[in-house]
């Protein structure tokens, strides 16, 4: 496979999950743009019946919804204890993954197996599953072949049904949002977290457990032992920004936002400031340093700028070094 090919398969891939436009994705991929899903329903996992195929839906709903309580550090069968905190996939899939905006999973089924840059391979879905294991979960991979890897896959097969493979589904990934010309202000941000998010994440970020963290968080911690690590995609200051402006504070959607890119930015820099689980070797993330977005925060540093930059910003010339740095058609 070509550089080109590769390039043109990141694209691709970067278009589904809303990191670029469907512009840029059909310009670069295919000569026309995909079917764009405009009106879609979650299927309602009640109307199913009990039999197999229902009941592993389900345990992958449960999972989604209360992952502490099956595959949490704390779980009486110490082999089960994939998870390394005690968040749940809906602390980000919001509305056990059905949230338009809130990084749903419908339609998700259909966009794998797909070029990863973050290790330039062909991946799976489980692949992916794993990633948010080791990085959002701060844990380790499942077992392809376990029961929970398969609920997994089940209850995602089962939010995308009917949704046609190559389509678009709005409201996949996160809400719009364009980043401010400027370096990122935590100050700024501390100020707009205490007004906006400390009455349900508290004011040191560590969430509002129920009752105690073992048994998940009604608000989850954002920093601290029992957040996600540095190498999950949320440590990253423009996905921050961009689910936060469209889903917080509660009740807020990417129709309605609350805060606007100026705040959603400072906010995301204060609470990514704080800190957070170290994952090990990511020195070995993105080997095509051309694929490594620029608000990734650890080293190696790629498309000039200091360190304090890939964090904070300002991300523009950022973005136009990587351009250059980008293999000629």
């Amino acid at each position: 496979m070509s550089i080109k090919q590769v390039f043109s398969i990141r694209t691709a891939v970067l278009a589904m999950f809303g990191f670029l436009s469907y512009d840029a994705f059909a310009a670069d991929a295919q000569p026309s743009a995909p079917m764009i899903i405009k009106e879609w329903n979650a299927p309602n996992v009640d109307s199913l019946p009990h039999d197999m195929y229902s009941e592993l839906v389900r345990y992958g709903k449960a999972l989604t919804v209360e992952t502490y309580a099956h595959i949490g550090p704390n779980v009486k069968d110490r082999k089960m204890r994939f998870a390394g905190n005690n968040l749940s996939c809906q602390s980000c899939h919001e509305a056990a993954a059905t949230k338009p905006y809130a990084l749903p999973w419908v339609g998700v089924t259909a966009k794998y197996p797909a070029y990863r840059s973050r290790d330039n391979s062909i991946g799976t879905i489980e692949d992916r599953v794993n990633e948010c294991m080791e990085r959002s979960m701060n844990g380790k991979a499942l077992p392809f072949g376990s029961r929970e890897m398969k609920a997994f896959l089940t209850y995602m097969q089962f939010l995308s049904a009917g949704i046609p493979i190559g389509s678009r589904v709005e409201g996949a990934g996160s809400a719009q949002f364009e980043p401010p010309d400027r370096k990122a202000n935590p100050v700024a941000g501390k100020q707009i977290y205490q007004e906006q998010c400390v009455s349900c994440h508290q004011a040191n970020g560590a969430g509002l457990p129920n009752g105690t963290p073992a048994a998940g968080y009604a608000f989850p911690p954002l920093w601290g032992k029992d957040s996600f690590n540095n190498g999950a995609g949320m440590n990253r200051l423009l996905t921050a920004a961009a689910f936060i402006k469209g889903n917080m504070p509660l009740g807020t959607t990417a129709a309605k936002p609350v805060l606007t890119d100026e705040q959603a930015y400072d906010v995301a820099a204060y609470v990514l400031s704080q800190s957070r689980p170290a994952m090990k070797n990511l020195e070995q993330d993105f080997p095509l340093r051309f694929n490594k977005p620029v608000d990734a925060s650890y080293p190696p540093f790629v498309g000039g700028g200091t360190p304090d930059e890939h964090r904070l910003g300002p991300f523009q010339p950022l973005i136009e070094n990587m351009k250059k740095l980008q293999p000629r058609s």
